[in-house]
């Protein structure tokens, strides 16, 4: 017979992947907005806030089932965890809206280098689906190849930084466009952040299966 914290856990799962889907194309759409210069920014606030209305349906099924059923062991664990992880993906949805904000604050930039962001994006993303994934398949490993991943994001976000003032000191004053460079080390710290996130998904699948925290947290 299945119990009702059953269906409640099962409702609080459908909820994370439906978050995990939305999450992750509002990441993308964001990035390719960057890139080839469209305006995303009203669909991306509105998934953005369709997941901060999810984030707080987790919260609070999650509040319900533990006063009423008292869960413990691997399903308290499961429904503490996911209140954890519908913040880290409602958090991509935002970072994402920053990002296309970015872009209309600033105003056209068809013209400047995007290498960096680009190359960043890459593994931002990868490192999105293997989140989502290892909660798919409760991988406790992933975790550590998220920290990984995410201390390469780190170097190049610490890369640009010391080079983004090499043009301005090498260019023609009349010629240099401060935009390109403010809106990449914008862009880059909202994708180093969406890293940081990632890998605390994967800190909680590595709890919600072993019941202790990931080495690298």
């Amino acid at each position: 017979m299945t119990r009702l914290l059953d269906l409640g856990i099962d409702r609080i799962q459908n909820i994370i992947m439906d978050m995990a889907k939305l999450s992750e194309k509002s990441v993308t759409t964001a990035i390719e907005s960057y890139e080839k210069g469209t305006s995303t920014k009203k669909v991306i606030f509105e998934w953005s806030e369709q997941l901060r209305v999810l984030q707080d349906e987790v919260g609070d099924l999650a509040i319900e089932l533990i006063a009423r059923y008292q869960p413990v062991a691997t399903d308290l664990r499961f429904i503490r965890s996911c209140m954890e992880i519908a913040y880290g993906f409602s958090r991509f949805g935002r970072y994402a809206y920053d990002i296309v904000d970015v872009l209309e604050t600033m105003g056209s930039i068809t013209n400047c280098d995007k290498s960096a962001v680009l190359e960043m994006s890459c593994t931002v993303r990868e490192m999105i689906r293997i989140s989502v994934q290892a909660l798919q398949s409760k991988d406790k490993n992933a975790a550590e190849k998220l920290y990984q991943m995410d201390d390469t994001v780190d170097a190049l976000y610490r890369k640009y930084l010391r080079e983004a003032i090499t043009p301005y000191e090498k260019t023609d004053k009349r010629s240099f466009d401060p935009r390109c460079y403010i809106s990449a080390l914008l862009i880059l710290r909202y994708l180093e952040r969406i890293s940081d996130h990632a890998c605390y998904i994967g800190d909680s699948v590595h709890y919600i299966v072993t019941g202790t925290s990931s080495p690298r947290r």
